[in-house]
């Protein structure tokens, strides 16, 4: 299948991997619609307004800006898609295509989450679920970008090293401690379960 390619800010690219967002099972019993939200390729062809990149260019993205406020009519769940350079950044060289497919809806999530709970600096938070997806970024924003005065998270035995590593000051096992239960208060619980 060769890409056609018509708008000028537009450019086709060759996947390597898509994520495919839970969403995306919603999406799927209602109105046809091609799924597929996030996603990492090569450039194959760029349009004439393109500046942004060019052939061979390795990129990554959410491509359906603004997906749950219109109709969704094009998504990444194919050989080829195309996208607006706009709503698609360079891939990072020390991310694989898996990682960087996954990371795209993942951040959107964590970071509005934060905002409608109007998370500010000093500001401490306790992320539900915090080894997922979207809870190791919440982890990250909330302590890297938005400067939490604590970040507490849950997770099973196993994933706790991975939540202190990402920034969590206190890592709770779930399957041995009742968060409710703790002595600890924070501002905000973000529940990403």
């Amino acid at each position: 299948v060769k890409p056609v390619i018509d708008p000028k800010g537009q450019f086709p690219f060759s996947k390597a991997l898509e994520a495919f967002a839970y969403l995306e099972t919603s999406r799927a019993t209602g109105k046809v619609t091609v799924v597929g939200y996030d996603v990492a390729g090569v450039v194959v062809k760029v349009g004439s307004q393109v500046k942004k990149f060019n052939v061979g260019d390795e990129v990554y993205g959410d491509i359906n800006e603004a997906a749950l406020e219109k109709p969704k009519n094009h998504g990444t769940l194919a050989e080829y898609t195309a996208a607006e350079e706009r709503l698609l950044a360079l891939k990072p060289k020390n991310l694989s295509f898996a990682e960087a497919a996954s990371l795209p809806l993942a951040i959107e999530t964590a970071y509005e989450g934060l905002e409608r709970a109007e998370f500010l600096a000093g500001k401490s938070v306790l992320v539900l679920g915090g080894a997922g997806g979207v809870g190791t970024q919440v982890i990250q924003l909330a302590k890297h970008v938005f400067g939490a005065s604590k970040v507490g998270a849950t997770a099973s035995t196993g994933k706790l090293d991975l939540l202190r590593s990402l920034g969590a000051d206190l890592a709770i096992d779930y399957t041995k401690e009742n968060f409710e239960d703790l002595p600890e208060k924070f501002d905000v619980v973000y529940d990403t379960v």
